[in-house]
């Protein structure tokens, strides 16, 4: 268990700093923005704006939930507090969501009014600069993202994954509305953006409420852990395996028939070697493994028969 310990311990490091890393180019990028937004009044700028603020808030959100969930077990949450990256994964998607629709509805009033932007050069540089620092800060959260599994670091990642898409939109929204004369393409592009964001907080939301709800891991993810126990003589009678995931944290348990002649102490040496050995293999896992005399059958617990999972 100490090993776990420790996993876990690293794991929220680095999840803390990509969230620290975060909040200082979110920062960075308001200021830029604001300045850019001032300057042009370009609405699309105006959009990128107000999303890198929501980002802003969301990454401050973020660092928060991380250090939340990187709070050990207490006599109050006894599997730990992972769960809280969940909760801010779907606080960061009403964001989204907020940004989307004010963004939208500007965009319209725009349209409607027909207004142009001004000062092209600047809404340009500031928008290379932004999608610069962008492209740095995913490539490390994409780092941390598969070293740790936080839902609420690869949620935030999504925000700065969309605003490559969104500051590009801006260049486009500028060269178009001011040196090709196509007015209305400002407002065009940021209702673009808009719906882009609404995709991007759905997709978000999706694995958040996978792991509130305590959804069994994916097939590929129990296809893999299920290989690599049927590799274990011991683990030969595995059956009713149950899976689930809190933040970075991933949980397995499952019963396995050992021989009825055996001692407790036996049986407890026998498959702790092996429960050591898989935790080597699946990092950030806690297993727990019941243990039943061969062929017993705990009817008054046992699940329905198409629920359950035994070692082919």
């Amino acid at each position: 268990m100490s090993e776990y310990i420790q996993q876990q311990s690293e794991r929220s490091k680095l999840a803390t700093r990509a969230a620290i890393a975060s909040v200082g180019v979110a920062l960075a990028l308001f200021g830029l923005k604001a300045w850019a937004a001032y300057s042009t009044a370009s609405m699309a700028m105006l959009g990128s704006m107000a999303d890198t603020a929501l980002d802003l808030i969301a990454s401050l959100v973020t660092l928060t939930g991380v250090r939340i969930a990187a709070l050990p077990a207490d006599s109050d949450h006894r599997f730990g507090h992972g769960k809280a990256e969940a909760l801010v994964a779907l606080f960061q998607t009403v964001l989204i969501t907020v940004s989307a629709g004010w963004i939208g509805y500007r965009s319209l009033e725009r349209l409607a009014a027909g207004a142009q932007t001004g000062a092209a050069e600047l809404g340009i540089g500031v928008s290379l600069v932004a999608m610069a620092a962008t492209l740095l800060l995913i490539s490390y959260q994409r780092h941390v993202v598969a070293r740790t599994g936080s839902v609420a670091i690869a949620t935030d990642r999504v925000h700065y994954q969309s605003d490559l898409l969104l500051n590009a939109s801006v260049i486009a929204a500028l060269v178009l509305d001011q040196f090709a004369g196509l007015v209305g393409a400002d407002a065009l592009f940021a209702l673009v953006i808009a719906g882009w964001l609404l995709v991007g907080a759905w997709r978000a939301s999706s694995r958040a409420i996978d792991q509130l709800m305590d959804r069994e891991w994916p097939e590929p993810q129990r296809a893999a852990f299920l290989a690599a126990a049927a590799e274990y003589p011991e683990l030969a009678g595995l059956h009713d395996l149950r899976t689930r995931t809190s933040g970075s944290n991933h949980f397995v348990q499952f019963h396995v028939w050992v021989p009825a002649d055996w001692t407790v102490r036996q049986a407890h040496d026998q498959i702790d070697v092996v429960d050591l050995a898989l935790q080597k293999r699946f990092p950030g896992t806690e297993i727990l493994i019941h243990l039943d005399p061969a062929g017993h059958t705990d009817r008054e617990t046992m699940l329905p028969s198409h629920l359950t999972e035994t070692m082919p």
